[in-house]
Parts: C-alpha cells; structure tokens; sequence
C-alpha cells in the first residue's frame, strides 16, 4: 500500500477543531472569582502581588496602610506604571455593597491592573 489514509487524520484535526472553538471562550476571563467562602480556596502562587482590601465601613487598605480613597488611586497608579504583571489581591468583607467593590476594581482596571484574583477563606470541612 503506497497511499496514507488520511481519513482519521482529519477526523482528529475536525474534533480538535471543535475543542478548541468551545474551550476558547472560556479561557477569555480575566477575573478569578472566588466567593467568600468556598472549598477550592487556596493560597496564591504569584511572586509578584499587592493585597488591597475593603472594610464594612468602606476603609481601603493597601498591603498594611490605610488609606482615603484619593490617596489608593494615587499609589495604585504609580504601582500600575511600575509594573503592570503585578496581581492585585483583592480582600472585601462579605458586608461591603458590591458597588464598592466594582468601583475598586475600576480604579485598579485604570491603574493598568489587569490580573484581580478575588481572596477567600476556605471553608470548613465536614469531620
């Protein structure tokens, strides 16, 4: 036999086409949700991050600092210009509206802060 059959080789190219025509999609989220309390809670493997968290009484945390709403948009900017592959974790109380919470994640969007991973607390397994 001199010829290759090339019918299973477009088989597995069609099928691999219609994988990759689904899953693409999906990979196209820039968000990593996670609630605020969930079973696949697990620490961050990233070097290179800043922890921003929201208190119930709308107080803006930057790592350890307090910080007036003017002044995060100001040091989140200069972060953004240093480095934009920094990944912001993001810490909100579960009490905080989330329209608090979307206009953090807009100043930190418009800082230049694309990667926003959303910190939860693991929850407690079953004995």
């Amino acid at each position: 036999m001199s010829d290759i059959n090339m019918t299973p080789l477009i088989d597995v190219m069609l099928v691999l086409l219609v994988i990759f025509m689904i899953s693409a999609p999906l990979m196209t989220a820039s968000l990593r949700l996670d609630l605020p309390k969930s079973e696949a809670a697990t620490p961050s493997e990233t070097p290179a991050f800043i922890a921003v968290a929201i208190t119930p009484d709308g107080k803006l945390h930057l790592d350890k600092d307090e910080l007036d709403a003017p002044a995060f948009q100001q040091r989140i900017s200069e972060l953004g210009r240093a480095n934009t592959q920094l990944e912001v974790q993001l810490r909100a109380d579960r009490a905080v509206p989330y329209g608090q919470v979307a206009e953090l994640i807009g100043w930190v969007q418009a800082a230049g802060l694309n990667r926003i991973a959303f910190v939860a607390q693991a929850a407690a397994s079953a004995p």
